[in-house]
């Protein structure tokens, strides 16, 4: 029988797709007629201060995009950055029929802007799934960096050995595994039913 108490999860790229990652930046540099490695370069230098909360989305865009006029408004190129999300719903079913089992702490570690987060969150009705959410941009830390695991782990009084983290990232999964929690490296749903069950996790 497992020792699991907890499972950690990522949101990005495993549940749902990716909130704004450098397809949708491509994808916006040529919908928008934007320059795209400086868009890239702008957003390299701005994200890290909007994802750890230390500045708004509209500071953000301030910063990448509305430097100089634009033909286009904030709101339209924010409507385009919500709606780069949708379920992924194989692994979605996965998780949320462990949380429906009530058996394990279901929450998330994911780095984010708050206000993607947030839409995110309402959105695809993630409350739903998680207990509770361990965002960058709530905590002010980052994953890969170590903080973000062991607050997690202190705010849900768990040890690393009662929990598995999920990510779709190796270095994220590999700073999980330094503080001794187990971790799964996603591919795909059937992948990670696989996974679970190895480790003795009933999926219902």
């Amino acid at each position: 029988m497992s020792n699991v108490t907890a499972l950690f999860w990522d949101i990005g790229g495993v549940i749902l797709t990716n909130g704004w990652d450098l397809a949708g930046r491509r994808e916006a540099a040529a919908i928008f007629s934007l320059d795209a490695d400086e868009f890239e370069e702008r957003h390299e230098l701005a994200n890290p201060a909007f994802e750890v909360g230390r500045a708004t989305l509209d500071q953000y865009l301030e910063r990448t995009i509305f430097y100089c006029k634009r033909p286009f408004s904030p709101g339209q190129f924010k409507d385009f950055m919500f709606a780069r999300s949708s379920e992924i719903s194989e692994s979605r079913g996965v998780v949320d029929r462990l949380a429906a089992s009530g058996r394990y702490l279901m929450a998330a570690i994911n780095n984010e802007g708050a206000e993607i987060n947030e839409y995110r969150i309402r959105r695809f009705e993630l409350r739903r799934t998680f207990a509770t959410f361990f965002s960058s941009c709530y905590v002010g830390i980052r994953k890969p960096n170590a903080g973000i695991y062991e607050m997690a782990l202190k705010v849900t009084q768990r040890a690393p050995r009662e929990c598995i983290f999920v990510d779709d990232r190796a270095i994220n999964v590999e700073s999980a595994r330094q503080l001794g929690m187990d971790a799964i490296v996603f591919k795909d749903a059937i992948q990670l039913a696989a996974e679970l069950r190895g480790r003795g996790i009933e999926i219902l």
